[in-house]
């Protein structure tokens, strides 16, 4: 049995995340940064030239105040911007890229929605504060290329192993509390998708996971996709949680779901208390 042997020479290869850090989710490159160093150009000549045509999917922006922007949730770490003008993009490491919010993505973040995105914060861990230690998935591809679902797949290997977290994939989504979406919204998965949502049991918390499901990537605008996933979601239901990445790591994807779900939450914000009994199904 070589698998035995295997495994008392490697001993205990599951991350300790998220209750310590882990170096290698400290140290991936996780996102694209925008900030204007020293030597830089001044904040209104940024943008001319050619700097716009850095980015294949016109991530990189600015502000009414002149300063440059990057969107992550088009962004797809190809890493041209960085090597091209590293006096004004550079990486940054770590898994904590998820946000609660699409306009939260859009680095620096703008004040004026620091007001929005604390409502939508407060709304968010109202719904999931009857869910349990367990917690059940239901993935959905809304028309990706299969990169994400790669990293999703990682999630339940040893190395991972979200079921120590009480993250469970469910093939129903009558039995999940969570819907996973990826893909750049194709028009075709519209139905199904809708025929999902109603489905799902409530409270629903919709997670998209991927550059495409939060704006359609390379692909969007086009006649085929919506441009990412909130376009197909039937009234009444929005993006809950957006992580960014094309594709986002196993880390990024579990912090998306730890902070959808309420088991994380951001900087200066207080745990809502759970309630005491499950919900019914």
């Amino acid at each position: 049995m070589p698998w035995v042997t295997r495994g008392l020479r490697d001993g205990v290869v599951t991350t300790g995340y998220p209750r310590r850090p882990d170096p290698y989710a400290e140290e991936l490159p996780g996102a694209v940064a925008a900030a204007v160093r020293p030597g830089a150009e001044q904040a209104g000549d940024l943008l001319d030239g050619d700097l716009l045509e850095l980015c294949p999917t016109g991530a990189i922006g600015r502000d009414p105040a002149g300063v440059v922007t990057v969107d992550r949730g088009r962004c797809l770490l190809c890493g041209r911007c960085v090597h091209a003008r590293p006096e004004l993009f550079s990486w940054v490491p770590g898994n904590q890229t998820s946000r609660v919010g699409r306009t939260a993505l859009v680095v620096p973040e703008a004040a004026e929605d620091d007001t929005t995105l604390a409502a939508t914060r407060a709304d968010l861990a109202r719904r999931v504060r009857i869910f349990g230690r367990s917690v059940h998935v239901r993935h959905v591809d809304v028309g990706s290329d299969g990169t994400e679902e790669w990293e999703i797949a990682a999630l339940t290997n040893p190395v991972y192993d979200v079921a120590r977290l009480g993250i469970f994939f469910t093939a129903s989504p009558r039995h999940a509390d969570v819907l996973l979406l990826t893909g750049a919204g194709s028009w075709g998965m519209a139905e199904p998708l809708v025929r999902t949502v109603e489905a799902t049991a409530r409270p629903l918390v919709v997670v998209a996971v991927g550059t495409d499901a939060a704006s359609g990537g390379l692909v969007a605008p086009g006649y085929a996709v919506a441009g990412g996933v909130a376009g197909l979601l039937p009234e009444g239901v929005a993006v809950d949680v957006w992580v960014p990445g094309s594709p986002p790591s196993p880390f990024a994807i579990l912090h998306g779901l730890l902070l959808a779900t309420g088991r994380l939450v951001a900087p200066g914000e207080v745990r809502a208390p759970r309630a005491a009994a499950r919900r019914p199904r």
